[in-house]
């Protein structure tokens, strides 16, 4: 008969004891990741302030996160499976960390979770060869962060014992996690900046102000509950009137009774935003009104696009469109927060670019109502809508954007085929416009149809290295033209190269066509090319010649190419403006019928208002900044970082103009957000659908 004994404990049984099972870092190991994570996160992050108010709802949260995350795995039944559950845990939230940060020192914005889960598969796909080129430079964050899972998998029965910590211990750490996310909460949604943890939140702003840890639960919470409705009462905005001129031009407005329309609804917060409108000062129309009425319009927006490389030796194509036609001497092109999504909703819109849920504006709008889209408004007027864009036809969801905005589009895999798209990414935009311009120039030649083409090119993208393979192309230009420069300056201007061969054939076939005077040239930038001051030396400083940072408005000075080749003179404009008022200038100068109370942005070349007033009609340029909305107006300048405005020459602000211009930037944000979330113009213009 087979002898029988005791059954032996297994060998983490053995090796258990009291002490172990009461080893503080039970309660303590993942409180301290999550705050490592953070304090790691702030450290790195140039365009925070490490030690400021920010610390304190960072900290908190990260902590009570951290002890509920220790409850949960002290309070699973089976050992081994809590064990398992907290690894991967950590190693999830790892990954996050440094996605988040990766997005943030390359794309100069933290991401919503949901934007990163919709682009993961075309980064991979479309990126892929410029992944080396942003990993490794962060290599030294990426290996910081691992040291929490390293930590996780050495110490990983001393974090979560065999033996089940008792009701007692429970019950203290339940306590302790719900003071410490109490109190992180309360400070974030009662302190300074409560509108962004919020009615203004988005995952860019909060993460400076809140920590990763509370972006990314609002985030969630918010996708759930939907943003709390903000205060919406209108503004105070008096209505001044310069002295009369000879001429008495009307207001572009449409008829719409936005006062009866508030008294109409039982919705509160469209009540409101229906007054905010009736409110709102509109743009008088001008002595430009109609000035290209009947014309072609090519629009572009010019990936990574800056002014700093033009001469006239070296891109004497860009030189003459941007010292001939409207020559803007204060244009800026901000980042906001949202890469080049945000820099073409603006350009298309008018509108600025802010986040709906967890969506950017430019996809949350994909199935608004947008007949003030300037593709929509050239379509009603029975002309060709083209657009294209040389990378994916899908990235960004362009695909189900651009048609939404009035265009026939096409992009690599959608109609676009260039030569080239199979070699090395970049593609090329000489190509691009040698490919298309034929199918709607020889039409209008043919039959009459006008056209507004739209492009949106890609052969300035980053990294500015000799592997871009646009840079590659032109580098011998660039290299004898910039022989003292860095090679990512060099690389920078090499690849910009390419937009001025696209833009000298596109200027010498309108010509050549006889329908350069009947056609106006429209050029913005997306942003400005962060990617050259994405490492640890600002390249961008090195290109044009001012040290300055993301953080200071300078960072975003550019230029606007607005040409015709019909105009004799060139036309001057000092007023402050920016991509959102791309849309109502054109619609003035084209003499289309459009109400410029929707729209976020202003006609430039409209004069009706008082530089030294705050009212809601005045030229503003919004800047948002890692560390807040800096802005510009006819009457100077303010400075986020520092909090100091700057008077223009001349001019004397109205008493509370600072705190004036910030709400009214506030407000603005608010309510452009509110127009695609509720499909505003839908409400207000459905009937002319």
């Amino acid at each position: 008969m087979e002898s029988t004994s005791p059954a032996q404990p297994d060998t983490a049984s053995q090796l258990e004891t009291p002490a172990a099972s009461r080893h503080p870092l039970r309660w303590l190991f993942f409180p301290l990741a999550l705050l490592y994570h953070e304090l790691l996160l702030r450290a790195f992050d140039s365009g925070t302030v490490f030690f400021d108010a920010a610390l304190a709802p960072t900290a908190l949260t990260a902590l009570g996160l951290g002890l509920l995350i220790s409850l949960l795995a002290n309070a699973l039944p089976c050992r081994r499976v809590s064990r398992w559950a907290a690894l991967i845990l950590t190693l999830l939230w790892t990954v996050c960390v440094c996605v988040e940060y990766c997005c943030k020192s390359y794309f100069k914005s933290y991401f919503a979770l949901t934007f990163m889960v919709t682009m993961t598969g075309h980064v991979v796909g479309d990126f892929a060869g410029t992944i080396p080129d942003v990993v490794l430079p962060r290599l030294p964050f990426i290996l910081l962060a691992l040291v929490p899972p390293v930590l996780a998998i050495v110490l990983r029965r001393r974090i979560v014992p065999e033996v089940s910590m008792g009701r007692r211990g429970l019950l203290v750490l339940a306590l302790l996690a719900l003071l410490t996310l109490g109190g992180g909460d309360a400070v974030g949604r009662f302190g300074p900046s409560a509108a962004l943890f919020t009615y203004d939140f988005n995952t860019n702003s909060a993460v400076p102000r809140f920590g990763l840890n509370t972006a990314l639960r609002l985030e969630l919470t918010y996708a759930v509950t939907g943003v709390p409705t903000p205060p919406l009462e209108p503004l105070p905005e008096p209505d001044p009137e310069p002295e009369p001129t000879p001429v008495d031009y009307d207001y572009n407005v449409l008829d719409i009774d936005f006062t009866a329309l508030a008294e109409s609804t039982g919705d509160s917060t469209l009540a409101s935003l229906h007054r905010y409108m009736a409110a709102r000062t509109p743009s008088r129309q001008n002595q430009y009104t109609g000035m290209f009425a009947g014309k072609n319009l090519i629009l572009l927006t010019a990936e990574s696009f800056s002014p700093w490389f033009i001469s006239q030796e070296l891109t004497p194509t860009l030189y003459r469109l941007t010292h001939e036609g409207f020559v803007f001497s204060n244009y800026y092109q901000p980042g906001w927060g949202q890469s080049t999504t945000g820099g073409e909703f603006a350009v298309l819109t008018g509108l600025l670019p802010t986040w709906v849920g967890g969506d950017v504006s430019f996809w949350a709008s994909r199935y608004d109502y947008m007949p003030l889209a300037l593709g929509n408004q050239f379509r009603a007027l029975g002309y060709q809508t083209p657009a294209w864009h040389n990378n994916t036809y899908n990235y960004y969801g362009r695909n189900a954007t651009h048609p939404n905005l009035g265009y026939d589009y096409e992009g690599i895999g959608s109609g676009l085929t260039l030569t080239t798209q199979d070699s090395s990414w970049p593609y090329s935009d000489l190509e691009m416009l040698e490919a298309t311009l034929d199918s709607y120039a020889d039409t209008y030649l043919t039959t009459g149809q006008p056209f507004h083409a739209y492009y949106m090119t890609v052969s300035g993208h980053g990294s500015y290295n000799w592997g871009q393979s646009m840079a590659a192309k032109n580098r011998a230009a660039a290299e004898a033209a910039y022989p003292n420069a860095s090679a990512p300056v060099q690389a920078y201007v090499a690849a910009n190269l390419e937009l001025e061969a696209a833009l000298t054939y596109l200027v010498d076939q309108l010509e050549a066509r006889g329908i350069a005077d009947d056609t106006v040239i429209c050029l913005s930038a997306d942003h400005y090319p962060y990617a050259l001051a994405e490492t640890g030396v600002d390249y961008y400083a090195e290109l044009t010649g001012r040290q300055d940072s993301d953080l200071d408005t300078s960072r975003y000075r550019n230029a606007l190419i607005l040409w015709c080749g019909g105009m004799d003179q060139p036309v001057t404009v000092d007023t402050p403006c920016s991509a959102v008022d791309i849309v109502p200038t054109l619609s003035n100068l084209f003499g289309l019928r459009y109400d410029s109370r929707l729209l976020s942005g202003r006609d430039i070349l409209a004069d009706n208002y008082d530089p030294a007033s705050a009212s809601g009609c005045i030229p503003l340029v919004v800047l948002p900044t890692p560390v807040g909305n800096s802005w510009a107006t006819a009457a100077g300048v303010y400075e986020a970082r520092t909090g100091t405005f700057t008077p223009a020459p001349g001019v004397t602000p109205q008493e509370g103009y600072v705190d004036a211009v910030n709400r009214l930037v506030s407000a603005k944000y608010t309510y452009a957000r509110l127009i695609i979330q509720y499909d505003y113009y839908r409400i207000v213009l459905g009937e002319n659908e």
